[in-house]
């Protein structure tokens, strides 16, 4: 069969804590002990009301930011954080679903 081709593996995307490092851990940490960076640290993330971590300055934002992270929460502001908080900082979006999986089960993790 000329010109038959063998389909090529599908990729799978890395561990969620190798997409942190590469994506996230230029603005965020995942730990209380590290100075506080670009953005606010993400360690206990999922059921944090939003806009309230101690040590860091919010945006006028999310000073009416009036909801808890979950996970639903996340995925939605990994796709488009204006649209969850109009005025947000972030210029980080995120397209592929199965990345913000993984990068949100292992903030999961860190609860």
């Amino acid at each position: 069969m000329a010109g038959a081709q063998i389909p090529l593996p599908t990729a799978k995307p890395s561990d969620g804590a190798a997409l942190f490092k590469t994506q996230c851990a230029t603005c965020h940490t995942t730990n209380l002990s590290d100075p506080v960076r670009q953005g606010p640290p993400l360690f206990k993330i999922i059921g944090r009301h939003a806009g309230k971590a101690d040590g860091f300055h919010y945006s006028a934002g999310f000073a009416k930011a009036d909801f808890v992270w979950d996970e639903a929460k996340l995925d939605v502001w990994l796709t488009n954080p204006q649209e969850v908080v109009p005025g947000a900082v972030m210029a980080y979006r995120q397209s592929k679903p199965e990345i913000r999986t993984a990068v949100i089960a292992y903030l999961k993790e860190l609860n």
